[in-house]
């Protein structure tokens, strides 16, 4: 046992919030079968969040924020792991309610790590992170409802994000035509590389809500919610579909049911924090196969521990593009 370095966010008795980088024994890690060197990890909004204290997701103080990591096995009481092993953890309660990623070392239940997919570093699996692991639910889950490229375009929000980002180049991976929506309209040539075909201001799905508007696209993946949310479901295709996993724009959905009950559309619910292992590598193999690596890396910023606590205001604020990943040496 040791000391390691680790960004820990805590209330005070005033209720006050605060993170600061500190040194911890690595004794003061919580319980877990098996204990992770971490070499890399990444920024996803919702490590902005917890950093800045801007929205509960922290639920137990104090806490090492992260919800995730790649990294080297050191010690293992699991059967199916052993030390030298390369594995990935996102989700779980990591970086809420179990010490995370931001730390030079994790212990952790076993049962939460799978191995590094082959043919992938541990770098380009958390460029890929969360955001990319979410954006593959999403189209997974599209193509379980029956969707399908020949039915129409397919309409992707908050564009130039981490989720965004991954879920153009997967969907243009797997056919789509795909509509990007911004804010960022500087970004278009950046998303028309990922993928897209057509790029739309964010100010054309922030408007007043209509129960049914024009229709303009069969499916999507949504990471923004709110009124936008409400605005891509008024302007589904009958019988389309929409996979809804983020809030970025606010937890409200002001719709009727109007596109449900009159065009049949779906809204798929997607979670990415407590899907089954097996479901974690199923997703992970369909990644590696299909993963542009070229893309990944155009989408993808790498910057050092020392940054965490500054970016983590900027991916709130919109100013970070694509994906980050962090190397924890």
């Amino acid at each position: 046992m040791g000391e390691i370095r680790a960004i820990l966010v805590d209330k005070d008795a005033a209720g006050g919030y605060r993170a600061a980088v500190t040194r911890l024994d690595e004794a003061d890690l919580m319980e877990g079968d098996v204990t992770v060197r971490i070499t890399h990890s990444t920024v996803n909004y919702k490590d902005g969040l917890a950093i800045t204290g801007r929205a509960p997701v922290v639920r137990r103080f104090p806490m090492i924020p992260g919800v995730d990591f790649a990294g080297i096995v050191e010690r293992s009481e699991h059967p199916a792991l052993k030390p030298g092993d390369a594995v990935l953890l996102n989700g779980w309660g990591c970086g809420e309610t179990h010490f995370g990623a931001y730390a030079d070392k994790a212990r952790v239940k076993g049962d939460w790590l799978i191995p590094l997919p082959a043919g992938l570093s541990a770098a380009e699996v958390m460029a890929v992170g969360t955001a990319g692991f979410t954006a593959m639910l999403c189209l997974m889950a599209l193509e379980k409802h029956g969707a399908t490229p020949a039915d129409g375009p397919a309409i992707v929000t908050g564009a130039a994000g981490g989720v965004g980002s991954t879920a153009i180049s997967f969907l243009a991976r797997a056919g789509w035509h795909v509509i990007a929506s911004t804010g960022r309209p500087e970004e278009a040539d950046y998303l028309k590389g990922l993928g897209a075909s057509e790029i739309i201001e964010r100010a054309e799905l922030s408007g007043p809500v209509k129960p049914l508007a024009k229709e303009r696209w069969a499916a999507g993946i949504d990471s923004v919610g709110s009124t936008t949310l409400a605005n891509v479901l008024s302007m589904t295709r009958y019988g389309g579909a929409i996979a809804a996993c983020g809030l970025a724009g606010g937890m409200d959905l002001p719709t009727t049911v109007a596109p449900f009950i009159l065009r049949g559309v779906a809204l798929l619910g997607v979670d990415c924090v407590l899907a089954s292992r097996e479901r974690r590598i199923a997703v992970w193999d369909r990644i590696a196969r299909d993963l542009d690596k070229t893309k990944l890396a155009t989408m993808t910023e790498t910057i050092g521990f020392d940054d965490l606590m500054r970016v983590a205001p900027e991916i709130l604020a919109g100013k970070v593009r694509g994906r980050l990943v962090v190397e924890m040496g």
